[in-house]
């Protein structure tokens, strides 16, 4: 099987619970084999550990295993982030699961399958995880709140699933880090705790801060821009990358910004490609105040 989506989206949860329902606890441990990121993934791996696993006979199941679970008589593989192997690795792979599938079957785990070779992607079933939806998501946080009694609003819980992009894990792991900053100690986050502070925690662009930024962008005063970005962005320790996020969703996607702008479709296509062209020279290095102050000069011509 390969299992590829978004990340948070339960695709290893989803395959180690049916790995427990298949065999228990107790063959679980014998039959299941986890490599995740953390693991070497180069071809020796391949080779060594998944060929040694792979080529082990399966023991019988005791009676009180067979009658609790189906326990197949075959073991499982399972590799998390599997594109993140090397093209050699995949190649050594293809041919350990064309040998040994009687025995043993695997499950590949991804978040781009255009990174899985093609002779080991066309010798699986492939099952697409969409990202969650925001009901579904909502409906878990508060859950989780419930179950350790932590008092919270629903304008919060959805200001963490904006930030979190659909990434259920980012957004549990979001919502811990609210509850240990805004309210340590406490069972229970404050009433007046707002979007701008959740916001903050986790180094967004305030909303006040990026209308300020783009009202000067309008107004194109160089002398301005440069100083509001070193004195309000970069010395304030904001990460380029999110405030480049923040642009994208206010000028592209219409997100609330409190500043009104009106923009056609050729307006949208310049930005977007001034974004990602900024985000590209980021990514490869370049100096996160310049690269900033440039996309924010050119943005302003587009205005």
């Amino acid at each position: 099987m390969l299992f590829y989506g978004p990340p948070g989206t339960g695709k290893t949860s989803t395959i180690l619970a049916m790995a427990k329902e298949l065999y228990g606890p107790q063959l679980f441990k014998s039959r299941v084999l986890e490599l995740n990121a953390s693991d070497e993934r180069g071809i020796s791996i391949v080779r060594d550990k998944i060929k040694t696993f792979a080529r082990l006979s399966v023991s019988q199941p005791s009676a009180e295993d067979l009658e609790k679970y189906p326990c197949p008589p075959y073991k499982l593989i399972i590799l998390d982030e599997a594109d993140s192997m090397t093209s050699d690795a995949q190649s050594a792979l293809r041919r350990i699961m064309e040998t040994y599938s009687s025995i043993t079957r695997f499950c590949l785990i991804c978040n781009y399958i255009t990174r899985i070779i093609d002779p080991l992607a066309s010798r699986c079933s492939k099952f697409r995880f969409k990202m969650l939806d925001e009901e579904n998501s909502l409906k878990r946080l508060q859950y989780i709140c419930e179950k350790e009694n932590v008092s919270t609003t629903t304008a919060v819980l959805k200001e963490i699933l904006n930030i979190s992009d659909g990434d259920l894990r980012k957004a549990i792991n979001f919502l811990q880090s609210v509850h240990k900053m805004l309210a340590p100690g406490a069972d229970e986050m404050a009433d007046d705790v707002t979007g701008d502070q959740i916001r903050d925690v986790f180094g967004f662009l305030p909303k006040e801060t990026l209308s300020e930024l783009l009202a000067l962008a309008e107004k194109k005063d160089t002398e301005l821009i440069f100083n509001f970005i070193d004195e309000q962005i970069a010395k304030e320790g904001y990460n380029a990358s999110l405030v480049l996020g923040s642009l994208h969703d206010v000028l592209l996607l219409g997100d609330e910004s409190g500043l009104s702008l009106s923009l056609d479709s050729k307006q949208k296509n310049s930005i977007s490609k001034i974004l990602f062209e900024t985000d590209a020279r980021l990514s490869h290095g370049c100096d996160e105040t310049i690269q900033l102050l440039n996309c924010i000069l050119q943005i302003s011509t587009v205005l």
